[in-house]
C-alpha cells in the first residue's frame, strides 16, 4: 500500500509562501529606501517587482487551496478530524501556523465587533482565538520589519485571501476589515 502524507505538501506550500512573503518585504523596504533617496526610478522598479512577485503568491496560494480540495478541505473537516491531522507528526521547526488556521478566528472577531472594525482590534482578538494554534515560530519577527510578528504579518495575508474569496470586503477603508454575507455564511458553517 503507498500512504501519502498530504501535510508534508501544504507544509511545503506554507514554507514557499512565508519565503515569498519576505521577499516581498524586502522588495518593498528597497523601494521605500529609494523613494526616500528620489530615486524614483529605482522605486517603480521596486513597486513592479512587488507587483509581480505579489501576484505569483496569489497563484501559488491559488495552488494550496486547489491542493488542499484534491486531498479534503480543512474548512469541511471537523475539529477532531483537523486535531487528528495536526497530530500526524511533528511539523518541521521553523514552519509556521497556516494561512488557513486564520479564517475562523477573523470571521469569528469581525462578528464580535459588530461586522467591522480597524485592524488592531481584529488582531487583538484573533491572538486570543488562536492561544494554543500559534507556534512558537509565529511569535518572532520577521527579518524585514522586527517589530512585527510573523502571526500578524500572516494574518494580514489571509485578509487578502479571504476578500479574494468574498469572505470579506475588498473595497474597505485602509485599515478596515469588514465582514461579507458569503463571510458570515461561511462562519455559520454554510
Amino acid at each position: 500500500m503507498i500512504e501519502n502524507n498530504t501535510t508534508s505538501v501544504a507544509a511545503a506550500f506554507e514554507m514557499l509562501i512565508e519565503e515569498i512573503e519576505a521577499d516581498i518585504d524586502f522588495v518593498n523596504q528597497q523601494g521605500s529606501k529609494a523613494f526616500e533617496a528620489r530615486d524614483y526610478d529605482g522605486a517603480r522598479d521596486a513597486l513592479e517587482k512587488g507587483a509581480q512577485i505579489t501576484a505569483y503568491r496569489e497563484k501559488l496560494d491559488a495552488l494550496r487551496r486547489e491542493w488542499s480540495q484534491i486531498i479534503g478541505t480543512e474548512e469541511s473537516q471537523d475539529e477532531e478530524t483537523r486535531s487528528h491531522r495536526r497530530d500526524l507528526g511533528r511539523v518541521r521547526r521553523g514552519l509556521r501556523t497556516p494561512e488557513i488556521e486564520y479564517v475562523r478566528p477573523i470571521l469569528q472577531a469581525l462578528i464580535e465587533l459588530g461586522g467591522s472594525a480597524p485592524l488592531g482590534d481584529i488582531l487583538e482578538r484573533v491572538r486570543r482565538f488562536m492561544d494554543g494554534v500559534l507556534r512558537d515560530v509565529d511569535f518572532e519577527p520577521l527579518a524585514s520589519d522586527p517589530n512585527l510578528p510573523r502571526w500578524r504579518n500572516a494574518a494580514q495575508w489571509a485578509r487578502n485571501s479571504m476578500a479574494r474569496e468574498g469572505l470579506l470586503k475588498s473595497d474597505s477603508p485602509r485599515g478596515i476589515w469588514e465582514i461579507t454575507d458569503a463571510g458570515r455564511q461561511h462562519l455559520a458553517g454554510g
